[in-house]
């Protein structure tokens, strides 16, 4: 097996990479073990199932994830700058998974979520709450734009909502059909929605 120390870490990569690759239901602890190079026996001496393994890899991931999203919403870029930055970092995040495994994967919070949420109620509500955290990134956006005029957004809370649904549902139809071509009109369906013209694009 790996060294002790790191035989934690190992094992929530492996449990990350199978399941965004593969499903939660098919990934088998024997699985993760043998992805991870750990024992059975020091999978159980740090987590109880397969389940906390699952909910502790994703709060480690959102601590990896964060800083990205924290660069990418900077206040320092115009409000429409960080939209297009976000759209941006969707495509190239995808498209490094694709080479890196063969497929599209789409969003991996959306896909385990849409998978266990009948079956695993922690890991269920451990998935809400890290998806919680995207609209705030963008209602922060919207609000800051509103208040700038590049765009008319009363309502920012409602507008970052919808705009989270768009995309999630791109990277949905993304990993299903296996296409990156589905995440290409990703800023112009953004800037639609939210009813910017072309005026205030070259503008931003």
């Amino acid at each position: 097996m790996g060294r002790a120390s790191d035989a934690k870490e190992r094992l929530m990569d492996a449990v990350q990479a199978l399941i965004w690759e593969g499903s939660y239901g098919s990934t088998t602890i024997d699985q993760i073990c043998e992805k991870a190079g750990v024992k059975k026996g020091s999978f159980y001496y740090f987590f109880e199932s397969k389940c906390d393994l699952a909910v502790a890899a994703l709060d480690r991931e959102w601590e990896t994830f964060k800083p990205q999203l924290d660069a990418v919403f900077s206040p320092a870029y115009p409000p429409l700058e960080r939209l297009r930055k976000l759209c941006q970092f969707m495509y190239e995040e995808q498209a490094e998974m694709k080479a890196k495994c063969g497929h599209v994967l789409g969003c991996p919070l959306c896909t385990l979520g849409s998978e266990v949420s009948t079956q695993e109620e922690r890991l269920r509500a451990k998935v809400q709450e890290l998806l919680g955290y995207w609209p705030k990134y963008l209602e922060t956006t919207i609000r800051d734009a509103h208040a700038e005029g590049s765009l008319n957004s009363p309502d920012p809370a409602k507008a970052a909502q919808m705009v989270f649904v768009y995309l999630e549902g791109l990277l949905a139809q993304a990993r299903i059909q296996n296409s990156l071509e589905i995440l290409k009109p990703a800023e112009s369906g953004v800037f639609a929605l939210l009813g910017v013209t072309a005026r205030e694009k070259v503008a931003a």
